[in-house]
């Protein structure tokens, strides 16, 4: 659900809409409310009142164009400020980021997707909860909204929640709400997901990265079908389905005690494991194709441009460390490079992140490496030797040695340079959450 406060310009059609921060309480405590959009002058009240209801809707700014008051409203804890006239392409572009549009359903022909897709749609129809597994960017909420459009619980609502973007203080009161009064600031009943899910799926994304105290309030949800908003007086049934989601190894944080067993084997009743893109490359056509489409749309292009036969080969022959979140945003730039009169997308239009290209480049030397080793040089030394040698005369003159730290450290540099200081979108790129990625920059000294 998108959310105006206030006099905001240019606005979509199906925008539900307040008239300034006091209102917008009872939205953003009773509905999922995916976006707030407000003015210079009403941000102040607005993220007040999200801060002391610990609420955590991203607001963005729609004003004047002035840099120091765009400063402002970031500084103040916008996630976006937009000038006016608003380019409609950036306001799309914001909200597409921000609102989940309905999804018909996962996109792909290859084997192992058509599979996974007839096995999720058998588990659909039971109560079961499910659990998904697999890398960062790889579609696993996909598969769960398909899991849900499959279920009995279809015409009901879909609440996603990531476990990892939201900070430890504020999940509690995120899935479960509060009462009013529970807490300073709380100046009216809050429903948490749990109860906005009520009759039909509460996703939670990156389960792995939830605190151990709140996976026992979890545990109880699950078993008993009863939440305890905080403040209240009483437990308050709930009717939900629920998935969950995780690219970790959930039975090695059981083993080092990072995550309840019990509450590992509650939601692991169903699991499905989901392949990352490369090892699924008759799906990455169909998805380019899919998303030349939606984004040329989007943008406003009068029709999508195609794919040459070089560009449809370096895209199959990618790695994809991001999977299909990276191919999504390699192809979204790739259609803003060829213009809105582009009829083609070349090779030299698809930009790859710098951790595909390292993967690419390193598979191509262990092919060589491996093609250079013979019987008789099977020893460490020499297939060392080999892997230095592999197409590259001068390997011993050029080859610098770098502890590992430094190598991490410019990887994590490279990455934040090419999503431009996204860490979201950085963290998908390495395969690792919001909270990891926060952790090795503090290690690498590059916090600020």
């Amino acid at each position: 659900m998108l959310l105006a406060v206030g006099p905001v310009p240019s606005l979509p059609a199906n925008t539900a809409m307040v008239g300034g921060a006091e209102a917008a309480l009872a939205p953003l405590t009773n509905q999922p409310v995916s976006l707030a959009l407000t003015t210079p002058d009403i941000l102040p009240a607005l993220i007040n009142l999200i801060r002391t209801n610990h609420l955590t809707t991203p607001v963005a700014v729609i004003g004047p164009a002035q840099p120091a008051t765009g400063a402002k409203a970031i500084r103040m804890g916008a996630v976006e400020y937009l000038t006016e006239p608003v380019d409609s392409r950036l306001l799309t572009a914001l909200i597409a980021k921000h609102v989940s549009a309905p999804s018909s359903g996962p996109i792909g022909q290859d084997p192992r997707t058509l599979h996974l897709l007839e096995q999720a749609k058998q588990f659909a129809a039971s109560q079961a909860t499910v659990l998904l597994r697999g890398e960062s960017g790889s579609g696993k909420e996909v598969f769960a909204r398909y899991v849900h459009q499959q279920s009995p619980r279809a015409g009901k609502p879909f609440i996603a929640v990531n476990c990892a973007a939201i900070p430890e203080n504020l999940l509690e009161s995120e899935l479960f709400g509060h009462s009013k009064g529970a807490f300073s600031g709380a100046l009216a009943e809050r429903k948490g997901k749990f109860q906005q899910a009520s009759g039909g799926t509460l996703l939670l994304d990156e389960i792995s990265e939830m605190d151990l105290s709140l996976q026992a309030k979890l545990l109880r949800a699950i078993q008993e079908r009863v939440v305890d908003p905080i403040g209240a007086d009483k437990p308050v049934p709930v009717d939900i389905r629920l998935i969950a989601t995780t690219n970790r190894q959930l039975e090695n944080y059981v083993a080092e005690g990072k995550f309840r067993e019990d509450l590992y084997f509650r939601l692991s009743v169903v699991t499905l494991d989901l392949p990352p893109l490369r090892e699924r490359p008759g799906d990455i056509l169909p998805l380019a194709r899919h998303f030349i489409a939606a984004h040329a749309a989007a943008n406003g292009y009068k029709a999508a441009p195609s794919l040459t036969p070089e560009a449809e080969a370096k895209l199959t022959s990618c790695y994809w460390k991001g999977n299909v979140r990276e191919l999504e945003n390699t192809l979204h730039r790739a259609l803003l490079l060829t213009g809105p009169s582009g009829a083609t997308i070349t090779p030299d239009h698809l930009i790859l992140s710098p951790m595909s290209l390292m993967h690419m480049n390193t598979a191509s030397n262990n092919e060589n490496a491996r093609a250079s080793i013979t019987p008789a040089s099977s020893s460490i030394a020499a297939a060392a030797r080999a892997y230095g040698n592999a197409g590259n005369e001068d390997a011993p003159t050029t080859f610098i040695p770098k502890r590992l730290a430094e190598v991490e450290r410019d990887t994590l540099v490279a990455t934040l340079a090419y999503t431009q200081g996204n860490r979201q979108y950085a963290a998908d790129l390495l395969g690792i959450s919001l909270t990891i990625l926060a952790e090795k920059l503090s290690a690498a000294g590059l916090a600020a």
